[in-house]
């Protein structure tokens, strides 16, 4: 945000009013539209970054999850159209993963086969949220020994996977979630408080919530997907076109607006 506010000579402030406008106005448009989408697989994966400071760095009178230090982003992508139809900003817990399935059960019109890793939440979730009636594979990777030296930030080679049934009747060939992977590096790649090593984290909670709605709203209706050729929203039929940047502007001129002049009851 200051690198904003020195390019285009507008205070900082002026920079994070727009931030949280806009991530407001995106949160709310993408909450009504994701509703009764036809999803039939799902790859879900949760990606860490963190607010404030790192967990080791977390005061002792500040421990636990209070907007500061490790912060997990869980979300969800339909393996066919690439949307993404819910995220959640949160611990990397059972009550933050039952929300999270909870809030994605609520946007899907038919059973889905999902996949997720191995993170035990998800099983007690899965119950929580779709009451035992979806198929969920949990694809475990097995990992070789860890780099060292110069490659020690690389990950570990992956020697393997091992696919188990978490509940009802997955195909287990066809789990996998090489997708939503793929999706994380991407969104490390676009955002930048998701950058590893580098000193560009958000310093609120709140900031970083706005800035992953409005990152989710750019690859949902405006970013062409490679492989598609065209945004996921379009593709999963959630919209009839592609979305342009002044669009965006006037969504969230249109939300401030109805803050301002609320609709009678």
């Amino acid at each position: 945000m200051r690198s904003t506010s020195r390019m285009t000579g507008v205070s900082f402030n002026t920079v994070k009013k727009l931030l949280i406008d806009a991530g407001l106005a995106c949160a709310k448009f993408q909450h009504d539209a994701m509703r009764n989408l036809p999803c039939k697989a799902l790859q879900l994966d949760e990606i860490w970054s963190f607010v404030g400071c790192k967990e080791k760095n977390v005061p002792d009178e500040k421990k636990g999850f209070e907007g500061i230090g490790s912060v997990w982003t869980w979300i969800a992508l339909d393996a066919h159209t690439k949307l993404i139809p819910s995220w959640l900003v949160g611990a990397r817990d059972l009550e933050h993963a039952s929300a999270f399935v909870r809030d994605l059960a609520g946007r899907l019109r038919n059973r889905v086969q999902i996949t997720t890793d191995g993170l035990k939440a998800y099983v007690q979730a899965m119950e929580d949220g779709f009451g035992g009636e979806v198929d969920h594979a949990i694809l475990i990777k097995v990992y070789g020994a860890g780099q060292a030296d110069e490659a020690r930030y690389s990950p570990p080679e992956c020697v393997g996977a091992e696919k188990h049934v978490g509940c009802g009747c997955p195909v287990l060939s066809a789990a996998s979630t090489s997708f939503i992977e793929r999706q994380n590096l991407t969104m490390r790649m676009r955002n930048r408080r998701f950058t590893r090593l580098t000193n560009a984290f958000s310093k609120k909670l709140e900031n970083h919530e706005h800035a992953v709605a409005l990152y989710f709203f750019a690859y949902n209706f405006i970013f062409r997907h490679g492989t598609l050729r065209m945004p996921p929203a379009l593709k999963a039929g959630v919209t009839d076109h592609v979305w342009s940047y002044e669009e965006l502007v006037e969504l969230i001129d249109r939300s401030e607006g109805e803050k301002k002049n609320p609709a009678p009851n």
